[in-house]
């Protein structure tokens, strides 16, 4: 990211946004519940909502279990949604189509809404889904800020709705009797939790006109809560990730289920006292604007959490066919966690597998074994008690909420030389060697930080009561944003 793209991406973003939540329409309940007590016997009826990736999983989730009936999809995209009526069809699962899923969510004959739309719709489906005596499930993260995610935790309380966050490792048992057999004691204090993202991504093409758009596409629809702007991208589809005013770049993307395990790991139950990032996109000049090089720092008072986000491969010489075949590592995990402790460390390498090392890097113990996220979901369902939820709305809300947080420190954050950089971070040790390596990564893949810096984000204070930035208002205008008429997340659910 040169200079000049950085500090207009971040006068748009404090300037677009507002303080609190007065764009927001105080209204109540949209909807009139329609919900129904279910038999012991009874199908659960479910409906898909946004299906064109993520979402392919949730209809292949739930058409397995036993008692659960999918019938009805909705999706913006005419053709994604015929074509998977039409797969259903042929395995004898007749479903009802919706292209608005306010038209969904009027059916009394639903019990359960499922959604993986763009994280922007994310808050808003599922509120509406619990106005309209729903039961939700809520891909990660479950919110576009921090704001409406806590609305969603109030909704749910409020209408006594279950409430699912798509974070399916908090349903593994590999990962459970890990994380259990490390808070025993057994490597002793954790010193430092850190979460990884080394994952490919390439740019995703400059344009300098707008796209024109697809037929079969409802934007105003697909627009929803967030601004309706010319499409300034190739792509409509998955490439919204990579742009803030509708995704949460890799931190919100893959991170969250990384940021999720190491917020397990340290049993923190609220936001971070203390947050900072720094990086910024580099290796090519795009449309994005979300960084593809980052680290995060959440500083508990327990531990740190820190989160890294590596976009380009191992070096510069890789960035061709191999780019996604040659990413580099920490301690042998490249999507994963890797807590640090007195006694030795665990690498957490996939969502349902760990393993523990003593202080010589020996091997001493292992665990590997999955479950079903969504059949826990489903048994909640059935009786009623969210305690048994293993992903409850809460959890969800709290580790959505660092991705956020540790975004807005970024997006306040000044380019400053890397020497700079370096100054600031004395007196934390585990950040500033984070900040080596990070450094040292982007030279192998051709990058000079003194010509083309990162940012060094505001350094943030927040009072974890109020979920809201001490003494910072620019900071506490990106915990929420201005909503689109008729597309308000409702401050009073």
């Amino acid at each position: 990211m040169n200079r000049r793209k950085f500090l207009t991406a971040t006068s748009i973003a404090a300037g677009a946004f507002v303080a609190g939540c007065s764009a927001s329409a105080a209204t109540t309940a949209r909807f009139s519940p329609k919900s129904r007590i279910i038999g012991a016997n009874e199908d659960i009826r479910v409906a898909v909502i946004g299906f064109n990736s993520r979402g392919k999983d949730h209809i292949e989730g739930f058409k397995k279990l036993k008692g659960v009936r999918l019938v009805a999809l909705c999706d913006v995209d005419s053709r994604v949604l015929e074509k998977g009526r039409a797969e259903l069809a042929k395995e004898g699962i007749q479903v009802e189509t919706f292209t608005d899923v306010r038209k969904l969510l009027e059916r009394g004959d639903i019990d359960v809404i499922s959604t993986a739309t763009p994280n922007h719709w994310h808050a808003l489906i599922a509120i509406w889904g619990c106005q309209a005596g729903k039961d939700v499930y809520v891909e990660k993260p479950v919110s576009h800020n921090v704001w409406e995610g806590r609305q969603i935790v109030k909704a749910a309380r409020k209408y006594g709705r279950i409430v699912q966050t798509g974070t399916q490792s908090r349903s593994n048992p590999g990962l459970r009797e890990a994380i259990e057999w490390l808070h025993s004691g057994n490597l002793g204090t954790v010193k430092v939790a850190r979460g990884l993202c080394y994952k490919p991504r390439q740019s995703i093409g400059k344009v300098s006109t707008p796209t024109a758009l697809p037929s079969e596409i409802d934007y105003d629809l697909w627009c929803g809560p967030s601004p309706r702007q010319p499409l300034m991208r190739e792509k409509l589809h998955y490439d919204w990730h990579w742009q803030f005013v509708t995704g949460n770049g890799d931190v919100g993307n893959q991170g969250i289920h990384q940021m999720d395990i190491a917020r397990w790991v340290l049993r923190e139950t609220t936001l971070s006292p203390v947050v900072l990032s720094v990086g910024g996109r580099f290796g090519y000049e795009d449309d994005g604007n979300t960084p593809n090089s980052q680290f995060v720092y959440h500083g508990y008072d327990r531990a740190p959490l820190i989160f890294e986000v590596r976009g380009l491969p191992k070096s510069r010489e890789f960035q061709d066919g191999r780019w996604g075949k040659s990413m580099p590592d920490y301690h042998g995990a490249q999507i994963g966690v890797v807590v640090d402790c007195e006694g030795g460390k665990m690498v957490i390498p996939s969502y349902d597998s760990a393993k523990a090392f003593d202080r010589d890097g020996k091997e001493i113990k292992s665990w590997k074994r999955s479950a079903d996220h969504y059949a826990n979901f489903i048994a909640a369902v059935r009786s009623r008690r969210s305690a048994e939820l293993n992903a409850e709305i809460l959890e969800g809300h709290l580790s959505s909420a660092l991705c956020h947080t540790g975004n807005i420190s970024h997006r306040l954050g000044h380019l400053l030389a890397p020497e700079a950089i370096r100054e600031r971070l004395q007196g934390r040790p585990a950040v500033a060697e984070t900040f080596a390596r990070l450094a040292e990564h982007l030279t192998a893949n051709g990058v000079d930080l003194a010509k083309t810096p990162a940012a060094f984000g505001e350094v943030l204070q927040m009072d974890i009561q109020t979920e809201k930035f001490k003494s910072n208002a620019r900071a506490n205008q990106l915990l929420t944003r201005e909503y689109r008429k008729g597309f308000e997340v409702p401050e009073k659910v």
